[in-house]
Protein backbone atom coordinates (compact mmCIF):
# COMPACT_ATOMS: atom_id res chain seq x y z
CA UNK A 1 0.00 0.00 0.00
CA UNK A 2 2.77 2.04 0.57
CA UNK A 3 4.13 1.99 -2.81
CA UNK A 4 0.40 3.08 -4.11
CA UNK A 5 0.78 5.97 -1.44
CA UNK A 6 3.72 6.60 -3.14
CA UNK A 7 2.39 6.66 -6.78
CA UNK A 8 -0.74 8.93 -6.03
CA UNK A 9 1.34 11.28 -4.16
CA UNK A 10 3.69 11.66 -7.18
CA UNK A 11 0.98 11.86 -9.71
CA UNK A 12 -0.97 14.06 -7.77
CA UNK A 13 2.14 16.36 -7.17
CA UNK A 14 3.26 16.55 -10.47
CA UNK A 15 -0.24 17.52 -11.94
CA UNK A 16 -1.11 20.42 -9.30
CA UNK A 17 2.84 22.15 -9.83
CA UNK A 18 2.40 22.02 -13.49
CA UNK A 19 -0.99 24.12 -12.74
CA UNK A 20 0.52 25.62 -10.38
CA UNK A 21 -1.46 25.03 -7.83
CA UNK A 22 0.94 23.73 -4.68
CA UNK A 23 4.47 24.50 -4.62
CA UNK A 24 7.13 21.95 -5.47
CA UNK A 25 7.96 21.76 -1.80
CA UNK A 26 4.31 20.84 -0.14
CA UNK A 27 3.21 22.60 3.27
CA UNK A 28 3.48 21.17 6.45
CA UNK A 29 0.52 21.94 8.68
CA UNK A 30 0.29 19.28 11.91
CA UNK A 31 -2.75 21.00 13.05
CA UNK A 32 -4.52 20.14 9.43
CA UNK A 33 -2.93 16.85 9.65
CA UNK A 34 -3.83 16.19 12.92
CA UNK A 35 -7.38 16.19 11.87
CA UNK A 36 -7.21 13.29 9.66
CA UNK A 37 -8.24 10.40 11.62
CA UNK A 38 -10.91 12.48 12.71
CA UNK A 39 -12.46 13.38 10.05
CA UNK A 40 -11.70 9.95 8.03
CA UNK A 41 -13.43 7.66 10.64
CA UNK A 42 -16.96 10.14 10.44
CA UNK A 43 -16.01 10.55 6.37
CA UNK A 44 -15.82 6.41 5.66
CA UNK A 45 -19.38 5.34 6.11
CA UNK A 46 -20.67 8.15 3.54
CA UNK A 47 -17.90 8.11 1.61
CA UNK A 48 -17.88 4.16 1.01
CA UNK A 49 -21.89 4.50 0.51
CA UNK A 50 -21.52 6.45 -2.54
CA UNK A 51 -18.42 5.31 -3.82
CA UNK A 52 -20.02 2.64 -5.79
CA UNK A 53 -22.44 5.00 -8.38
CA UNK A 54 -20.79 8.60 -7.63
CA UNK A 55 -16.67 7.32 -7.52
CA UNK A 56 -15.36 10.61 -8.05
CA UNK A 57 -18.18 12.97 -5.62
CA UNK A 58 -16.94 10.16 -3.12
CA UNK A 59 -13.48 10.92 -3.37
CA UNK A 60 -13.31 14.75 -4.44
CA UNK A 61 -15.13 15.68 -1.36
CA UNK A 62 -12.54 14.56 0.78
CA UNK A 63 -10.41 16.83 -1.60
CA UNK A 64 -13.13 19.94 -0.56
CA UNK A 65 -12.49 18.88 2.82
CA UNK A 66 -9.01 19.14 3.26
CA UNK A 67 -9.56 22.93 1.48
CA UNK A 68 -11.81 23.89 3.89
CA UNK A 69 -9.99 22.55 7.00
CA UNK A 70 -6.98 24.63 6.06
CA UNK A 71 -9.62 27.42 5.42
CA UNK A 72 -10.76 27.16 8.56
CA UNK A 73 -7.30 26.51 10.57
CA UNK A 74 -6.13 30.17 8.59
CA UNK A 75 -9.21 31.85 9.81
CA UNK A 76 -10.24 31.01 13.57
CA UNK A 77 -8.59 27.51 14.08
CA UNK A 78 -9.36 28.10 17.75
CA UNK A 79 -12.94 27.59 17.59
CA UNK A 80 -13.24 25.22 14.72
CA UNK A 81 -10.25 22.70 15.72
CA UNK A 82 -12.49 22.33 19.07
CA UNK A 83 -15.72 21.38 17.12
CA UNK A 84 -16.65 17.19 17.66
CA UNK A 85 -16.10 16.51 13.97
CA UNK A 86 -14.92 18.87 11.74
CA UNK A 87 -16.80 16.75 8.59
CA UNK A 88 -20.01 16.48 10.39
CA UNK A 89 -20.46 20.08 10.98
CA UNK A 90 -19.49 20.88 7.20
CA UNK A 91 -21.73 17.83 6.03
CA UNK A 92 -24.65 18.60 8.16
CA UNK A 93 -25.18 22.55 6.62
CA UNK A 94 -26.25 21.01 3.35
CA UNK A 95 -26.22 17.41 3.50
CA UNK A 96 -23.39 15.11 2.04
CA UNK A 97 -24.81 15.51 -1.47
CA UNK A 98 -24.44 19.43 -1.82
CA UNK A 99 -21.25 19.45 0.84
CA UNK A 100 -19.33 20.48 -2.20
CA UNK A 101 -21.13 23.52 -2.52
CA UNK A 102 -21.04 24.55 0.95
CA UNK A 103 -17.27 24.23 0.70
CA UNK A 104 -16.82 26.46 -2.27
CA UNK A 105 -19.61 28.74 -1.68
CA UNK A 106 -20.01 29.33 2.45
CA UNK A 107 -16.08 28.13 3.18
CA UNK A 108 -13.91 29.13 0.59
CA UNK A 109 -15.48 32.28 -0.89
CA UNK A 110 -15.84 31.28 -4.83
CA UNK A 111 -18.29 32.81 -7.15
CA UNK A 112 -18.34 32.56 -10.93
CA UNK A 113 -14.94 31.43 -12.93
CA UNK A 114 -12.92 30.77 -9.92
CA UNK A 115 -16.37 28.33 -8.57
CA UNK A 116 -16.73 26.75 -11.72
CA UNK A 117 -12.83 26.13 -12.39
CA UNK A 118 -12.35 24.78 -8.52
CA UNK A 119 -15.16 22.18 -9.58
CA UNK A 120 -13.28 20.99 -12.26
CA UNK A 121 -9.94 20.97 -11.08
CA UNK A 122 -11.45 18.65 -7.98
CA UNK A 123 -13.17 16.73 -10.38
CA UNK A 124 -9.74 15.81 -12.50
CA UNK A 125 -7.85 15.24 -9.44
CA UNK A 126 -10.44 12.13 -8.00
CA UNK A 127 -10.94 11.32 -11.97
CA UNK A 128 -6.75 10.51 -11.68
CA UNK A 129 -6.86 8.96 -8.52
CA UNK A 130 -9.78 6.77 -9.13
CA UNK A 131 -8.31 5.52 -12.41
CA UNK A 132 -5.05 4.96 -10.26
CA UNK A 133 -7.10 2.70 -7.53
CA UNK A 134 -8.83 0.71 -10.19
CA UNK A 135 -5.66 0.06 -11.61
CA UNK A 136 -4.48 -1.65 -8.78
CA UNK A 137 -7.09 -4.43 -9.27
CA UNK A 138 -8.41 -4.99 -5.85
CA UNK A 139 -10.94 -7.46 -5.59
CA UNK A 140 -14.04 -5.50 -3.83
CA UNK A 141 -14.95 -5.50 -0.34
CA UNK A 142 -11.49 -6.78 0.47
CA UNK A 143 -9.42 -5.40 3.09
CA UNK A 144 -7.07 -4.46 0.30
CA UNK A 145 -9.74 -2.30 -1.40
CA UNK A 146 -10.63 -0.63 1.88
CA UNK A 147 -6.83 0.46 2.41
CA UNK A 148 -6.99 1.50 -1.27
CA UNK A 149 -9.56 3.56 -0.65
CA UNK A 150 -8.26 5.21 2.62
CA UNK A 151 -5.22 6.19 0.32
CA UNK A 152 -6.73 7.97 -2.03
CA UNK A 153 -9.11 9.85 0.81
CA UNK A 154 -5.84 10.53 2.67
CA UNK A 155 -3.79 11.76 -0.20
CA UNK A 156 -7.02 14.04 -1.54
CA UNK A 157 -7.09 15.04 1.55
CA UNK A 158 -3.23 16.07 2.22
CA UNK A 159 -3.32 17.90 -1.53
CA UNK A 160 -6.63 19.87 -1.10
CA UNK A 161 -5.12 21.34 2.59
CA UNK A 162 -1.73 22.04 0.72
CA UNK A 163 -4.05 24.29 -2.65
CA UNK A 164 -5.78 25.58 -0.28
CA UNK A 165 -2.73 26.62 2.03
CA UNK A 166 -1.02 28.17 -1.26
CA UNK A 167 -3.93 29.88 -2.10
CA UNK A 168 -3.72 31.81 1.22
CA UNK A 169 -0.26 32.99 0.09
CA UNK A 170 1.61 30.03 2.37
CA UNK A 171 4.71 28.97 0.75
CA UNK A 172 7.55 26.54 1.90
CA UNK A 173 10.71 27.93 0.59
CA UNK A 174 14.07 26.88 1.28
CA UNK A 175 15.80 29.67 4.05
Amino acid sequence: METFEVQLNNDLHQYLVGLKEVDERLPECPDVEGKWEEISSAYIPDGIREFQNYPQASLGWMMYIGMAVAKMWDTEWEIYSNLENIYTFMRDKRGYDAMDEYVREEVLRLRGCDYDAMEKLVGECASRVNNALMHQNFEPGTKGAFEGYVTCLHQLYLFGAAMQLKRMGYHMEKM
